[in-house]
């Protein structure tokens, strides 16, 4: 009997085209996985997709989409299943955040941090999890924040949308435990991206944070591959980072939320 060709695994990742998706799309093809990268810049894409595959010889699908396009998802997941190309790690990393007061951002803005970054990455997950438990294995990186853990005036809805994704993230941990299949949250803090210096060119004062403040972007997506590639359930990239988040889940939410207001009332 002939032995059957080792099969090379295959990572999904949205949000790829730049900052920490694009970091992380480096990491995957680095260690030898085939990508399919998502995002809505197709352009973009496939600059990435073509310098991944010169550089580290694994074959790439860059694929133009609109996450927060309620039949996104399943379009995405129906389009894997017709090229016979099982995912074998789904990466979430699809996000967009919006600062500012809560009455001045508006609701159209608002609910697109609620379509993208809730709604898209709970139907990716709920498009691609089944499929990998049927299997017997996979690993779903959700990328998340520290803001996930305290409430962070004038991110309001962004924040909540993170705390929703660590939450979701850390119950399917439980829930499909014996499957196969492991869950992770990555939650960095500010990091060097487009989504900074977009946030900071609405919000002047995040422009003077200081430098220790301000992660690097390869940085948080080895950290994060890492985490996955263990099953960590939760990843907080830097020790700054970690000392925040430790504080956040023990300190009283009274405290914290005096806190964050102090904050960003001298941010004003």
């Amino acid at each position: 009997m002939t032995t059957p060709p080792h099969r090379v695994q295959t990572a999904l990742i949205t949000g790829a085209s730049s900052g920490i998706g694009a970091a992380l799309a480096d990491q995957f093809a680095r260690a030898g996985f085939n990508l399919v990268l998502v995002a809505r810049s197709g352009g973009r894409l496939q600059t990435l997709a073509d310098r991944l595959t010169m550089s580290h010889g694994v074959k790439t699908w860059p694929v133009a989409s609109d996450l927060s396009d309620a039949d996104a998802p399943q379009r995405l997941a129906a389009a894997m299943r017709r090229a016979r190309r099982p995912i074998d790690v789904l990466v979430n990393c699809a996000g967009v955040l919006h600062t500012g007061a809560f009455s001045g951002i508006g609701l159209a803005l608002q609910r697109s941090m609620i379509d993208l970054n809730i709604i898209g990455l709970t139907a990716m997950v709920a498009e691609f999890a089944p499929a990998m438990a049927a299997r017997g294995q996979g690993r779903i990186l959700n990328v998340a924040s520290i803001a996930a853990f305290q409430p962070v005036p004038s991110l309001a809805v962004y924040a909540a949308t993170k705390a929703y994704v660590l939450s979701l993230t850390e119950s399917l941990s439980e829930e499909f435990k014996g499957t196969g299949v492991s869950f992770t949250a990555l939650c960095p803090g500010i990091t060097a991206t487009q989504m900074l210096s977009s946030a900071a060119a609405e919000r002047e004062a995040l422009a003077g944070l200081p430098d220790f403040l301000i992660g690097d972007a390869d940085e948080v997506a080895q950290q994060g591959y890492e985490a996955c590639m263990r099953g960590d359930v939760i990843c907080v990239p830097g020790w700054v980072n970690q000392a925040v988040t430790t504080a956040g889940r023990a300190a009283p939410k009274w405290l914290l939320r005096r806190f964050s207001g102090a904050i960003v009332r001298r941010l004003r």
